[in-house]
C-alpha cells in the first residue's frame, strides 16, 4: 500500500497494491497491521455503504459528540469527495481538498477527526463504502452548506440533487459551537 500525503495534515490517499491475473484482480481494502504501520492508528467500529445517483451530492458532515475518522472507498462508479477542515485551532481551517475517485482506481481516502466530509457523484450511478472509528450519533452530526462561499469548494456540478438536511446546513465560522 502507497500512502500520499496532501496539504491537510493527516488526510491521506491510500493506494493499494493491486494483484491482477486473467481472473480479474484483487486488494486488501483493509488491514490493520498495514494501517497502523502507515500511522493510521483509528480503529474502525462501523461500516456503511451509500448508493447514489448522478448529480447527488451527500454533505458536508462531521460528527462533534462521537468525532469520527473514515476511510472513504468508491466501490462503482465515481465521486469528486471533498474534505474541510473544521477544526477551530487550526492553522488550515476553513481549507478544503477535492479528489476525483472511482471504482476503476482503487484508491481511498482516509479523513481524520476534525473534517467535514462530502462527495458529489459524477457517472450515473456510485457506491461508496466508507469505515468510522465511531458510531454515528444523530445528536451530535453537524454539517455545512455545500456552497458556502467563505470556503469556496469548486465542486463539478451546479445544481446538486441534496437531502433536505444537507440543503439546510449552515456556513463555516470559527463561533460555531459543534467545531472540533
Amino acid at each position: 500500500m502507497r500512502v500520499i500525503e496532501t496539504t491537510l495534515a493527516g488526510v491521506r490517499i491510500l493506494e493499494p497494491a493491486v494483484f491482477r491475473d486473467d481472473r480479474g484482480l484483487f486488494f486488501e481494502t483493509f488491514r490493520a497491521d498495514r494501517f497502523a504501520a502507515a500511522g493510521l492508528p483509528d480503529f474502525f467500529v462501523q461500516d456503511n455503504h451509500s448508493r447514489s445517483v448522478r448529480g447527488t451530492l451527500r454533505g458536508l458532515h462531521w460528527q462533534w459528540r462521537k468525532p469520527q475518522a473514515k476511510l472513504v472507498r468508491v466501490a462503482g462508479g465515481s465521486i469528486f469527495d471533498v474534505v474541510v477542515d473544521v477544526r477551530r485551532t487550526s492553522p488550515t481551517f476553513g481549507r478544503w481538498l477535492g479528489f476525483e475517485m472511482s471504482a476503476d482506481r482503487f484508491t481511498q481516502l482516509y479523513v481524520p477527526v476534525g473534517f467535514a466530509h462530502g462527495f458529489c457523484v459524477t457517472s450515473d450511478v456510485a457506491d461508496v463504502e466508507y469505515k468510522c472509528s465511531d458510531v454515528y450519533d444523530p445528536q451530535g452530526e453537524a454539517g455545512l452548506i455545500w456552497n458556502d462561499p467563505g470556503v469556496g469548494v469548486d465542486w463539478p456540478i451546479k445544481t446538486p440533487l441534496l437531502s433536505a438536511k444537507d440543503a439546510a446546513h449552515g456556513r463555516l465560522s470559527p463561533d460555531r459551537s459543534d467545531l472540533l
